[in-house]
C-alpha cells in the first residue's frame, strides 16, 4: 500500500514538472502587452513599436504596444509593477522610471530595484550639448570659462523640470563649477524652438534631434554628453574627454516585467528581444534613431546597470534640492 502511495506521489510530481516544462516551452500562448510610459509619437514610442514588430516573429504572438503616459513615466511603470506577474505585461522603461524618478518624485508607488524583474537593456540614446551660434564658445573649456566670467548671461533649456535634460544641466553646473540658469519648457519641441531663436543659450538634447541643426549650422555642437563618442559625429569629443571626467547623461532603454514573473518567461522574453535586435532591418532602424546597443543584453546586466544609476541620480537630485509632486 505504501509503495502504491509512493508511486502515485511520484507520478503526480512528475506530472507537475512536465506541466511546468510544457508551460515554459509554450510561453507565450496569447498576445504580450508592451507598455510605453509616454504618449505616442515620441522617440521612445517609435523605438518600442519597431521592436514590437520584430518580437512578433520571435514569439509567434501579437505584441501590443500600449501607451500609458504621465508623471514622467510613473503612471505606466506603476501599472506594470502592479500587473499580473506572468510575462504578458512588460514595460519599455527609460532612465526616468527605471532610475531617476524614485529620487525625484515625493510620492511614487513602485521601486525600480524592487518592483520589477529585469529582462534586457536595449541600449541608450546619446545626449549632446549644443549652443546657439551667438555663444562665443567652441568647446567645453571655453564654455566653462565664459560661464564663469559672465554668470548672468547663459541659460539652458530643458524639456521640463525633472527631465534628463534638466538633470544634465544640474550635473554640468556641479562638475564645472558654473551657475548656468535653467529654463524649463513643456517638451523638447518648445525648448528647441527657443534655443534656435536665441532666447536661451544652450541645451542638452538627444543627438537625433540636434543633428540636423548642427549640420545646418543653426546650432553648434560642444560635446557628447555620453560615455563614448557617436558614429553620427565621430569627431566630436565627449564632455568627459574635455575635462568633466565621468560625465554621462545618456537616456537608456530597458525592458522589465513585474516582480515575481517566472524565470522561464523572463528567459524567453530575453531570447526574443536579443534575436529581434540581431535582425539587420531592426539594427539599421536602431542606428537611424541614434541608439547605441547595450554590450550586455542579459537580465543581470540590466539589473546591475539600474543598481548603478539609481544612487548616481539620487546624489545629483538631493544635492540640487529638486523634487516633484
Amino acid at each position: 500500500m505504501q509503495r502504491r502511495i509512493f508511486c502515485l506521489a511520484m507520478a503526480g510530481a512528475a506530472a507537475l514538472m512536465c506541466g511546468a516544462v510544457s508551460a515554459a516551452d509554450t510561453f507565450p500562448t496569447r498576445p504580450v502587452t508592451l507598455v510605453v510610459p509616454f504618449p505616442p509619437g515620441g522617440p521612445t514610442d517609435a523605438l518600442a513599436r519597431r521592436l514590437a514588430d520584430g518580437l512578433k516573429d520571435q514569439l509567434k504572438q501579437t505584441v501590443v504596444v500600449e501607451n500609458r503616459g504621465g508623471a514622467g513615466g510613473n503612471i505606466g511603470a506603476e501599472y506594470v509593477a502592479n500587473a499580473q506577474p506572468d510575462g504578458y505585461t512588460i514595460l519599455f522603461g527609460t532612465s526616468g522610471p527605471l532610475a531617476i524618478n524614485v529620487s525625484l518624485y515625493k510620492s511614487q508607488q513602485y521601486d525600480p530595484q524592487k518592483s520589477f524583474e529585469p529582462v534586457i537593456r536595449i541600449g541608450h540614446l546619446p545626449n549632446i550639448l549644443v549652443v546657439h551660434p551667438s555663444v562665443p564658445a567652441h568647446n567645453v573649456p571655453e564654455l566653462i570659462a565664459y560661464a564663469k566670467q559672465n554668470p548672468d548671461k547663459l541659460s539652458y533649456a530643458s524639456s521640463g523640470n525633472g527631465a534628463s535634460s534638466h538633470l544634465a544641466g544640474i550635473l554640468f553646473n556641479k562638475m564645472a563649477g558654473t551657475q548656468i540658469l535653467h529654463v524649463p519648457y513643456k517638451g523638447t519641441g518648445p525648448a528647441l524652438n527657443d534655443l534656435l531663436g536665441g532666447q536661451v543659450s544652450m541645451s542638452f538634447t538627444d543627438i537625433l534631434t540636434a543633428l540636423p541643426h548642427v549640420q545646418a549650422g543653426t546650432l553648434r555642437a560642444i560635446g557628447l554628453a555620453s560615455a563614448e563618442r557617436s558614429d553620427a559625429l565621430p569627431d566630436l569629443p565627449t564632455l568627459a574627454e574635455q575635462g568633466l571626467a565621468g560625465y554621462d547623461v545618456s537616456v537608456f532603454f530597458g525592458i522589465v516585467a513585474p516582480r515575481g514573473t517566472p524565470a522561464s518567461a523572463i528567459a524567453r522574453l530575453n531570447q526574443a528581444f536579443v534575436a529581434a535586435m540581431a535582425d539587420p532591418g531592426i539594427k539599421q532602424a536602431l542606428q537611424k534613431q541614434g541608439i547605441v546597443e547595450a554590450d550586455d543584453q542579459t537580465p543581470q546586466g540590466l539589473a546591475s546597470f539600474i543598481d548603478a544609476q539609481v544612487p548616481k541620480w539620487r546624489t545629483v537630485i538631493q544635492e540640487a534640492h529638486v523634487a516633484m509632486d
